[in-house]
C-alpha cells in the first residue's frame, strides 16, 4: 500500500484548527486528525466539524482512550471519526470491546504504543483483537529530550504482524523517508506541518519527502548534545525563557553587544576580587573554542575587562564575556562584535592582583553557573541552561519559536493576538 500523509491537529482553538486542515489538506495530506488537546478543549463536536469540512478524508480522533473502550468508541464513531485511537497500555478487554464497538459503528481502532515497554511483543499481542493500526509514538516529552527516533523498532512490528503500521513523533522532512523505507504505512505529522507560516507548503514538503524527493525544511527538527550550539542560536532568550519556565534568567546585568546580535556558548567560570583582572585574562588561556567566560566580580564597581582582553580573548575562539561587576572600553568592543553583558562599564581598571580562581563554581546575577553550562545572551537578557537540561531545554525553546512563527503568520493575515489564542474563551470561569 502506498503510504498516507496524516496530520495532526494538537492544539486548543478549533477555528484555528479548521484554517489549518484546510492548507494542509490542499498540500497533500491525505487524513486528518482531531488531536488530543483539541478533543479535550471542543469534545465531540470538533470531530464533528473536522468530518463535516472533510467528507472525502479520514478522520482519526485522537482520544487515547484507556478504560471504556466500547462507549469512547461509539462516541468518536457517532461523530464522525473513521478511525479511533486506544493505548496500549490498555488492558486486552479494553482493546477487544472498542474493536467490537467500532464494527458496530463502522470506525477503527489503531493502537497507540506510547510508553509501552515491549512494544514489538505488545504489537504481536493487540494485532490478534483485530485492531486496524499499530502507532508507534514517540511522545513530545521523549523527542524534547533528542531521543533517536526508534526505525528499528518498526522494521520488527511491520516484519511481526500484518496490520498496518503508523509513525508518529517529530517526525520531518529529514526523518520521512526512513520511516518510508522501514516499512511505515500512515505517516503521521504535527508541528512539522502545523507549526509553519505555510503549511500548504509544509505539508507539499513532506509528501515529496515521503516519495523520497530531497528537500531542505528543517521545521521541527530535534536536536542532540552534538547541535546545541545551532539549536540556541536559532532562538532568543525570550523562546528560552518560555520554554524553561523563567528559570536561569541572569538579573542585573546589562547586554553591550550590535543590534541583532547574540551569544551562544559554554561558561568557563571564574572568580575574583574588586578590579582584579588577573584570573579574567588568565581565564582566556584555559579557554576552548566555543567557551564564553563568565566572571563573578561580587558585583564590584572596578573595571576587570576591557578591549585589550576582548581582542585576546577572540583570538583563543572565545564567543563572550559575562561580568557581575564592570567593564571598560565599551565602543571598542561593540566595534569589534565581541558580545559582552556586565553589571556597568565604567572607564577605571583595577590591578592584578591574582586572587579568585578558574572553573569553580559561581553565582552572577542570582543565578548559579559552574564550567559546562549553557550560556545564551541577546538584546532581552542573558540566561544559563545547565549542561544536564541544554537538549530538552533547546528544543522545547525551538518549539516555542515555531509555535511563534505560525501565529505571527496568521496575525499578518489579519487577525490578532488575542483572537488567534481565543483568550476571552479561555479565561477562568467566575
Amino acid at each position: 500500500m502506498e503510504p498516507v500523509l496524516q496530520v495532526a491537529l494538537d492544539m486548543m482553538q478549533l477555528k484555528r484548527s479548521l484554517g489549518i486542515a484546510q492548507e494542509a489538506v490542499e498540500g497533500g495530506v491525505d487524513w486528518v486528525e482531531v488531536g488530543t488537546p483539541l478533543i479535550k478543549s471542543e469534545g465531540s463536536e470538533a470531530v464533528r466539524s473536522i468530518r463535516r469540512a472533510f467528507p472525502g478524508h479520514k478522520i482519526i480522533a485522537d482520544t487515547k482512550t484507556m478504560d471504556t473502550g466500547a462507549f469512547e468508541v461509539e462516541i468518536m464513531a457517532k461523530a464522525g471519526a473513521d478511525i479511533v485511537t486506544v493505548l496500549g497500555l490498555a488492558d486486552n478487554a479494553t482493546i477487544s470491546e472498542a474493536v467490537e464497538c467500532g464494527r458496530k459503528y463502522g470506525a477503527e481502532v489503531m493502537v497507540d504504543m506510547i510508553n509501552v515497554p515491549d512494544k514489538v511483543a505488545r504489537a504481536k499481542e493487540v494485532a490478534k483483537l483485530g485492531v486496524g493500526y499499530i502507532c508507534l509514538h514517540m511522545g513530545i516529552d521523549s523527542q524534547m529530550r533528542g531521543e533517536e527516533a526508534p526505525v528499528d523498532i518498526l522494521r520488527k512490528i511491520v516484519a511481526e504482524t500484518d496490520v498496518p503500521v503508523a509513525v508518529a513523533g517529530g517526525i520531518t522532512t529529514d526523518t520521512v523517508k526512513d520511516y518510508v523505507e522501514a516499512g511505515a504505512y500512515d505517516i503521521i505529522v504535527g508541528g512539522g506541518i502545523t507549526k509553519t507560516d505555510d503549511i500548504k507548503a509544509a505539508a507539499k514538503a513532506i509528501k515529496d519527502s515521503m516519495k523520497g524527493a530531497k528537500v531542505d525544511v528543517a521545521i521541527a527538527k530535534k536536536y542532540t548534545e552534538d547541535g546545541l550550539f545551532e539549536a540556541f542560536s536559532k532562538v532568543s532568550t525570550c523562546n528560552i525563557s518560555d520554554a524553561y519556565h523563567k528559570k536561569g534568567i541572569v538579573f542585573g546585568l546589562r547586554p553591550f553587544l550590535k543590534h541583532k546580535a547574540k551569544m551562544v556558548g559554554k561558561a568557563l567560570t571564574v572568580q575574583t576580587a574588586n578590579g582584579d583582572w588577573a584570573k579574567p585574562v588568565e581565564a582566556i588561556d584555559r579557554a576552548k573554542p566555543g567557551d564564553i567566560i563568565v566572571v563573578d566580580a561580587g558585583g564590584s564597581p572596578i573595571a576587570v575587562w576591557g578591549e585589550l582582553a576582548s581582542n585576546s580573548a577572540m583570538v583563543m575562539g572565545v564567543r563572550g564575556i559575562v561580568i557581575d561587576g564592570a567593564i571598560r572600553d565599551i565602543d571598542d568592543i561593540i566595534d569589534l562584535d565581541f558580545p559582552a553583558f556586565a553589571r556597568t562599564a565604567v572607564p577605571c581598571a583595577g590591578e592584578a592582583k591574582g586572587y579568585g580562581g578558574i572553573g569553580n563554581e559561581i553565582i552572577i546575577g542570582g543565578q548559579r553557573v559552574r564550567t559546562g553550562d549553557w550560556i545564551v545572551g541577546d538584546e532581552s537578557g542573558l540566561i544559563v541552561i545547565p549542561k544536564e537540561e541544554a537538549v530538552e531545554v533547546a528544543n522545547r525553546a525551538l518549539d516555542v519559536h515555531e509555535h511563534e512563527t505560525r501565529t505571527r503568520a496568521e496575525i499578518k493575515r489579519g487577525s490578532t493576538l488575542s483572537k488567534v489564542n481565543e483568550l476571552a474563551k479561555w479565561e477562568p470561569v467566575k
